[in-house]
Formats: structure tokens, C-alpha cells, sequence
């Protein structure tokens, strides 16, 4: 059986700088895997490569055994690999029930004006809701996402995610700008993800890390340094000392 997702050799260089250098990476197919790093590492540029947003200098991107290397962005949600953002990129004028519902419509090909026309489109609604209610959305699902608390904006766009039914899941720091009171929903959406969706998770929040992942990826300075299991990378020393302690000295 292929894995989920795959890189061979990646290379991504701007210039004379080189953000990622050889990272050769396997997902494999329901795995809860986190790439871990220091700020600068790589570790957007990696996400940037995987989904289309950056063409690699180098090397290749396998998506369930198929090639995906040159292949457009949007093509790459219709194989089944879709990402969240470090910064959200949500609609801010429209509603939890219109983001998520233009998601489904969408994917069903039911056409993008379908909450125009109240009760034309039940089974985009009935969808809809019960993806919201998954992420404890439902009380909100009819404000503008501009008025939400910020935590509930990272929960959205999870949400928004999961209603393209990926195989692959790329999450980029969802808990970034979250205020801690608000932290434990994302912890909570995040471990109750379906157990069929491949996850590659990007995250500074150490508690999410270990909390979720099987499988751990350090990249620093653009390659990867050290993988294993969170318990692995948690006692090896040079994680401590260039990652971990590195955190720690920061606080």
C-alpha cells in the first residue's frame, strides 16, 4: 500500500537561500504526523510545496502513489489534499452555515449561489450543520465570521477543511494567535479529526504536539534532522538542544 504522501529530495530555493534542502518524507495512511521545528526552519515552505502554492527547485511530491510534483493547486484539493493556514483566509463577510455550505455545494457541484435561494439546497444544509456541530460551531453558525473570537475562526477554518472530505489534511499551526482560554477547542477538534484522514500537522504548541501525533518530524534549517516517535524525539538529546531547549530558553 502507497503511503498517504510522500517527498523525495525537495528542494526549494529562493535565490541564494535555501528554505527546504533534500527532505525526503513519508506520511503514511492515517498516520497523526507533526513536523516540528524552530521558527525558520522550513516548515510553511514545506506545506507551500506539498499543496501547489510553490513549485520545488528539486525533487518530487507523491500523493497516494500518484505524482503531483507539477501539478496545479485546485487539482490537488480535487485528489484529495487539502490545508489550513497559518493566517486564516476565511470569508469574513459571510457565515459559518454560508463557508462551510459553499464548501459542500462546491464539492458536489451544486453551484456557488446556493444560500441565495433559502431551503433549495437541503442536503448542503443538513451537511453543513453537522460539520459545524463536529467543531462546536452550531451557536455561531448564522454571525459574520469577522465578529467570531479568534479561536472559533481557527475552528472554522478546520471545519471549512474537512468539508472538501480530504484524504490528506495539512494543518499549519491551527492554534497560532489562539488565546489560551481558547486553546483546548482547537486541542479537542484537532484529536476528534476522522481516524480516515491522513494528518500532517504543523504546530509550535508542544502540548497539541504530543498530545496527537504518532509519528514526529524535526526540520531545522531546512532539513530534517530528526524523525521518530513523540516519545523518541522527546528524549533525544539533540532535539533538546536545538529545538526544545531552544523553546524553553525563549520563555
Amino acid at each position: 500500500m502507497a503511503p498517504a504522501l510522500q517527498t523525495q529530495g525537495l528542494v526549494k530555493q529562493f535565490g541564494g537561500i535555501i528554505a527546504t534542502n533534500d527532505v525526503t518524507l513519508t506520511v503514511e495512511k492515517g498516520a497523526r504526523h507533526a513536523l516540528i521545528g524552530p521558527n525558520g526552519a522550513g516548515k510553511t515552505t514545506v506545506i507551500n510545496l506539498l499543496t501547489g502554492v510553490l513549485r520545488p527547485t528539486a525533487g518530487r511530491i507523491v500523493l497516494e502513489g500518484r505524482d503531483i510534483t507539477d501539478l496545479e493547486a485546485y487539482k490537488r484539493v480535487g485528489l484529495g489534499l487539502a490545508r489550513t493556514f497559518q493566517i486564516n483566509q476565511l470569508f469574513a463577510d459571510l457565515t459559518p452555515l454560508e463557508t462551510i455550505g459553499l464548501a459542500v455545494s462546491e464539492r458536489m457541484q451544486l453551484g456557488r449561489q446556493w444560500w441565495r435561494l433559502p431551503g433549495s439546497k437541503p442536503v448542503v444544509i443538513e451537511e453543513s450543520v453537522d460539520i459545524l456541530n463536529r467543531f462546536g460551531l452550531t451557536d455561531a453558525m448564522n454571525e459574520r465570521t469577522a465578529t467570531l473570537p479568534y479561536g472559533k475562526q481557527r475552528l472554522l477554518e478546520i471545519a471549512l477543511a474537512i468539508a472538501c472530505r480530504p484524504n490528506v489534511l495539512l494543518l499549519d499551526e491551527p492554534a497560532a494567535g489562539v488565546p489560551e482560554a481558547e486553546r483546548h477547542g482547537i486541542l479537542d477538534a484537532v484529536a476528534a479529526l476522522p481516524s480516515d484522514v491522513t494528518v500532517l500537522l504543523i504546530e509550535h504548541d508542544m502540548d497539541i504536539v504530543f498530545s496527537f501525533a504518532d509519528r514526529i518530524s524535526v526540520l531545522v534549517n531546512g532539513e530534517l534532522f530528526v524523525e521518530g516517535t513523540p516519545e523518541e524525539v522527546a528524549q533525544d538529546p539533540r532535539v533538546k538542544a536545538v529545538y526544545l531547549g531552544e523553546e524553553a530558553h525563549d520563555a
